[in-house]
């Protein structure tokens, strides 16, 4: 994989170094001496993780961190502090400042590659979200941001660890009590049906097992579609760096080496829970506006955008497969009247009100559209026209039975609807001409009289 790779240090010769180390395994690279040059680069959307040294003049390694992981526009870009500090402490007050890595100077190899791919994998998946819910108009990012949740302020995470070492497995505990509601599994067939299972926030899986590659669990979880985008925190052994990096090209997001400090632990637990619920956040996102794309948001129903793309599915399989289909249109009497009258909060409960009672009169695999204003369409496959004209008359009639009541006062309102029923004509029919056969069939209802079904027209 390749990404763009902005390396922050005052110091040229470390930029240098870098620059080449990255350059060499195919990586673009683009450099900064200061923080505030840094932070622009960064507001201009052309880096992907940034490498961030803590000891510069004027504005520290850390506050640029705060300021990139503050600003909506950039906290979704990974940022691995780098540092000469190799206290404990140090690396934890990045990890706090919001930042997703941390590698002390000299940096190993070994653990800057495996850094960067991880998280630019990472970027990768945030970008495609974001761009997915900016394409579907309702990006929210800056909401998104702001909320609790996803500034570490929201539920206790509920974390699985997997190891079937009972000290090894304690000591973990410890550390994350009072962190994180934490269940712990010794079995790993049993871990990855109960993650599959439940709502976790992250995975701790450690490599300590006697008979098990615990690599295969971490694919597993992979590879399962509920589990597919879980964070996972692999606790190895110091000696076990092929294993590290094995485990990162399937998709592990992290890594400890023992022993563990209880704090480092901690930071990168949460740094994992915060993005993971940032992604959640961004999903949610592009799933509910893409229900609201076609969704009518007065009546619930579908709307004509959705109807005009899945009647031609509908259609092409009945036609494929030789099978009966019908269509009907609804118009409701005198809805103008009845805006006029009682005002258009009056009119808008009645458009709910039709159309919770068309709901409750179609079978489940009946499409049932709002079409534009007062006209909706029900689509009904495997259905032939008489069958069609028994529903459209029973919709009809328990429209008329019972009068809608509107308003606090309750006031009833009758309320009358015409029909007009069309169905597949073999063997040169289209949409198009289905419609507007149901079109013409319900005008007839319309001229003949209001409150009636009409079949299509011969």
């Amino acid at each position: 994989m390749t990404a763009r790779i902005l390396v922050v240090d005052d110091i040229p010769a470390n930029v240098k170094l870098l620059e080449a180390r990255l350059r060499a395994e195919y990586f673009q690279v683009l450099t900064a001496s200061n923080g505030p040059e840094a932070i622009e680069i960064c507001e201009n959307g052309q880096v992907d993780i940034v490498l961030l040294d803590v000891m510069m003049p004027a504005m520290d390694g850390l506050e640029v961190c705060r300021r990139l992981k503050n600003d909506p526009a950039t906290s979704h870009i990974p940022v691995v502090m780098v540092t000469a500090l190799d206290q404990v402490s140090d690396r934890v007050r990045g990890l706090e400042a919001g930042a997703d890595d941390f590698l002390t100077k000299p940096v190993n190899d070994l653990q800057l590659m495996t850094r960067v791919k991880s998280l630019g994998r990472l970027k990768m998946l945030t970008d495609e979200l974001r761009l997915r819910a900016s394409t579907t108009r309702n990006i929210g990012i800056e909401e998104l941001l702001s909320r609790g949740a996803l500034a570490g302020e929201g539920p206790r995470a509920k974390v699985l660890l997997v190891d079937e070492n009972p000290a090894s497995a304690e000591a973990a505990a410890r550390m994350l009590r009072g962190v994180a509601d934490l269940d712990v599994v010794a079995d790993p067939e049993v871990a990855f049906f109960d993650a599959a299972e439940n709502t976790y926030d992250c995975v701790v899986v450690s490599t300590r097992f006697s008979a098990y590659d615990p690599l295969r669990l971490c694919s597993q979880l992979r590879s399962f579609d509920n589990t597919r985008f879980l964070p996972i925190i692999l606790i190895a052994d110091d000696g076990e760096e092929e294993r590290v990096v094995r485990a990162l090209d399937l998709g592990v997001n992290d890594y400890l080496v023992r022993p563990v400090d209880p704090q480092e632990l901690v930071a990168r637990l949460r740094t994992q829970v915060r993005r993971k619920r940032y992604n959640d956040h961004l999903r949610f996102s592009v799933a509910q506006t893409i229900e609201m794309a076609v969704t009518d948001p007065l009546t619930g129903l579908h709307n004509r955008r959705y109807l005009d793309s899945h009647l031609e599915t509908l259609f092409d399989r009945a036609a494929a497969r030789q099978r009966p289909l019908s269509i009907m249109i609804t118009d409701i009497d005198r809805f103008k009247q009845v805006n006029d009258t009682f005002g258009h909060d009056a009119g808008d409960e009645v458009l709910k009100e039709f159309a919770r009672r068309l709901r409750c009169n179609v079978r489940g695999i009946d499409l049932a559209c709002r079409y534009g204003g007062e006209e909706f369409i029900v689509v009904m496959p495997d259905t032939d026209g008489t069958i069609a004209r028994k529903v459209a008359e029973r919709i009809r009639a328990e429209i008329a039975a019972k009068p809608f009541c509107i308003g606090e006062g309750d006031c009833p309102i009758s309320v009358t609807v015409s029909v007009g029923v069309s169905s597949l004509q073999r063997p040169y029919d289209s949409v198009a001409q289905l419609i507007k056969r149901a079109d013409i069939a319900l005008y007839e209802a319309k001229a003949s009289g209001r409150n009636r079904v009409v079949g299509e027209a011969a």
